[in-house]
């Protein structure tokens, strides 16, 4: 009897042991950015889920809440198996289940949001934190408040070559806390904050941005290619010394991994770095950036991410206010493509926060980073609104010279708006003094302080040929 019951132990332990091993063997794994808290983009659009499994098994994908669905089974390739979900309308949560046909493993995400999902990308504007701004106290008391804007952070990572999924996560996804929000972009969290006020349904930001980048580590070879800056940055040139610096090391690791991801849209602030570096290349690698990642995007997600989702940027603030420099102002130019306003031709479906009225000269983290994050998310907002969801008769543009009349030593602008000029004897400077602009020789930058006569919008730099012999411009 003793001898029964040890074989019957035994073969216990057999079976337990071969199910454990083929447990392990099996595999099953979502992709980093995939968790409980996660939102997902809404429909019309689909969901793309991907990850890991054993080679050649089928994987199947189950979403249980407000509406079930089921997926087809996908076989795992190359060690990644990946599926697309059936449009979703906004809401949660859900729970989405991953299983191994024929096992017992799987995996439940759960507390899951469907809504729009946007990226939040650039250099240190970007990732200066919320517990950095203006009354960031005020804010921060706010953030359990709104429990359906969830935020996400790629960690800080490079790469030599591109990869299918993010080497770390410094933030999975997450209700908001205090806490949470206070290492966040504060510019990302507003801006998503602020559109869920809108909106009144879930919002997802996924922040992947590094201080002191230029848009060339977070450009591909393809988009470089397009404007002569492939092999610009070897990691030897002594204007870029740092390796975060170098020619697509961000995009390898901190977009590229993205790309299967259904978004949105993207808002980006950026451009400080190559105010020194490639300056006069900005009007080309920034909207070839902007086009690539499209591209890229709606590729790697199968069609599901539009090919001109809608891209928000911040026109540089005021830095050294009262510098005679032109770095920035040239920056601030070559950001619209030199065109000086967009959407235009050449940059479609993009929107701009201009931030020249926004100088911060007391800042603890430096004048190039001012505390004023609000009114640039606000006005972020508002170009969304606009663009990115078509709303009607949404302001969301500073007033812009549709007509430059020049006569002896007159000149007469007329804005497409209704405009407060501030009273100075330098408002306007015109033809033989002032900053050399990149538009000839006879172009200058010179202050100009005007606005909407409401007060909300500054109005963008722009450029003007008004020297004698020049008697209309039109623009």
């Amino acid at each position: 009897m003793a001898r029964l019951l040890v074989l019957a132990l035994t073969l216990c332990g057999v079976f337990t042991l071969a199910a454990f091993t083929d447990t392990f063997v099996e595999s099953l794994s979502f992709a980093s950015y995939f968790s409980d808290h996660m939102v997902l983009q809404k429909s019309p659009e689909s969901a793309v889920l991907w990850g890991y499994g054993r080679e050649g098994r089928l994987v199947t994908v189950s979403l249980s809440g407000p509406v079930h669905q089921k997926t087809s089974p996908a076989t795992v390739t190359g060690g990644v198996w990946q599926v697309t979900l059936e449009p979703v309308e906004a809401g949660g949560p859900y729970s989405v289940t991953a299983s191994v046909q024929g096992s017992v493993l799987a995996l439940t995400l759960t507390d899951v949001l469907f809504g729009d999902v946007w990226l939040c990308g650039g250099q240190s504007n970007m990732a200066f934190k919320t517990d950095q701004i203006f009354n960031a106290s005020e804010e921060l008391a706010l953030a359990q408040t709104y429990p359906h804007v969830r935020p996400f952070m790629a960690s800080l990572k490079m790469s030599n070559t591109e990869l299918i999924d993010l080497i770390q996560v410094q933030l999975p996804w997450t209700v908001p806390t205090a806490g949470s929000v206070a290492e966040f972009s504060a510019v990302c969290w507003l801006f998503g904050r602020y559109m869920h006020d809108i909106l009144k349904y879930p919002v997802g930001l996924v922040e992947s941005c590094w201080g002191g980048t230029p848009v060339e580590a977070w450009s591909s070879a393809r988009a470089l290619e397009k404007c002569g800056l492939q092999q610009s940055t070897d990691g030897t040139s002594s204007r870029k010394k740092n390796a975060w610096e170098r020619n697509s090391v961000l995009w390898n690791s901190m977009i590229h991994p993205l790309l299967k991801m259904t978004i949105k849209g993207a808002i980006w602030y950026q451009g400080e770095s190559n105010s020194m570096y490639h300056q006069d290349e900005y009007k080309c690698s920034f909207p070839a950036m902007v086009d690539d990642w499209r591209t890229a995007f709606h590729e790697g997600s199968g069609g599901q991410t539009a090919s001109d989702f809608p891209f928000g940027f911040v026109q540089l603030s005021t830095f050294q206010k009262g510098s005679t420099g032109d770095a920035f102002p040239n920056i601030r130019w070559h950001q619209t493509a030199d065109m000086g306003y967009v959407p235009n031709p050449l940059m479609p479906r993009t929107f701009m926060a201009v931030a020249m009225d926004l100088p911060d000269e007391t800042s603890p983290f430096g004048t190039i980073h001012p505390r004023y994050k609000r009114d640039v998310a606000h006005r972020l907002t508002l170009g969304a609104r606009a663009v990115a969801y078509n709303e009607k008769n949404v302001h969301f543009q500073g007033p812009f010279p549709k007509e430059i009349l020049s006569s002896g030593r007159h000149v007469n602008i007329t804005y497409d708006q209704t405009v407060s000029v501030t009273r100075s004897i330098n408002a306007f400077e015109v033809c033989c003094s002032g900053i050399q602009a990149p538009c000839g020789p006879q172009s200058l930058w010179v202050p100009a302080p005007v606005k909407h006569a409401g007060g909300l919008l500054p109005a963008p730099p722009f450029l003007s040929e008004c020297c004698p012999g020049n008697q209309n411009h039109t623009l």
